[in-house]
């Protein structure tokens, strides 16, 4: 009995959100503290090239398998930390998600096995593609920086809808270190002298890895709507990197 009021409540917060329920902070905000840069856009106001990059780079299972991960990826991850060796695989989608929302970042091994139990959850409640959406809102792409609205106009100074191919691969190159990132005074993202290395082969390579045609048929089912009623975007930028003045609404719906 112990057990089954936290999956009911699990189960039940799963549902608020595949019913649209969207909370403007989430664990990793709280913990970063504010300023916080964040705008919720419906996905139908994403680029597709942006829906086939992140499915392509961080989950290309993701609408095909049946729950959050395969069981024989998650026991090969659990086997290598166990071993004090590199993750073979990395997290699906829906276990970022449930991570970004809920959790702490943390490599430990409650942590993961928390966030194990609530994909899972997630996975079985949610739509492929609402678990997408909300990821994208709430992924990490700069120092207090979330969230593709955020950040297509704060690095490339265009609204998500028109993301292009190219801008939408350098952004999943973020992901992986977004607190190290910065903004090209001129635009993009900076990759001249001074850059962390790691940061510029990750935003490199993600630039250069051939994105599948099963990710673009993905998400041509989902182009984007023309911008419609104006929402208020924060004006204030991540402390610590450029600021700019190009920021623009995105749509809700």
């Amino acid at each position: 009995m112990a057990l089954i009021a936290p999956l009911v409540l699990v189960q039940i917060v799963a549902f608020m959100f595949s019913m649209g329920v969207t909370p403007p902070r989430t664990a990793y905000m709280l913990e970063a503290g504010e300023p916080n840069v964040y705008q919720f856009v419906s996905i139908n106001h994403m680029s597709r090239h942006l829906l086939a990059a992140t499915i392509a780079h961080e989950d290309e299972q993701l609408g095909t398998r049946s729950g959050a991960f395969d069981v024989g990826d998650l026991q090969a991850r659990a086997q290598a930390y166990f071993q004090g060796k590199p993750d073979p695989s990395g997290s699906t989608i829906p276990q970022q998600l449930v991570k970004n929302i809920f959790l702490w970042d943390d490599q430990n091994a409650v942590r993961k096995g928390i966030e194990a139990v609530l994909a899972t959850q997630f996975s079985y409640t949610l739509s492929p593609q609402r678990t997408l959406e909300l990821y994208l809102n709430y992924a990490q792409f700069g120092p207090h920086l979330y969230g593709v609205c955020a950040a297509s106009w704060y690095y490339f100074g265009t609204p998500p809808w028109n993301m292009s191919d190219y801008q939408s691969a350098q952004l999943m190159g973020v992901l992986p270190l977004p607190d190290l990132v910065r903004r090209d005074p001129n635009g993009g993202i900076y990759l001249g002298t001074g850059v962390n290395p790691a940061v510029w082969n990750l935003v490199n390579g993600a630039a250069n890895v051939w994105v599948p045609g099963n990710s673009m048929a993905w998400a041509d089912g989902k182009r984007p709507l023309e911008r419609s009623a104006s929402q208020t975007l924060p004006t204030a930028m991540p402390a610590s990197a450029p600021t700019t003045t190009r920021a623009q609404p995105c749509p809700k719906a």
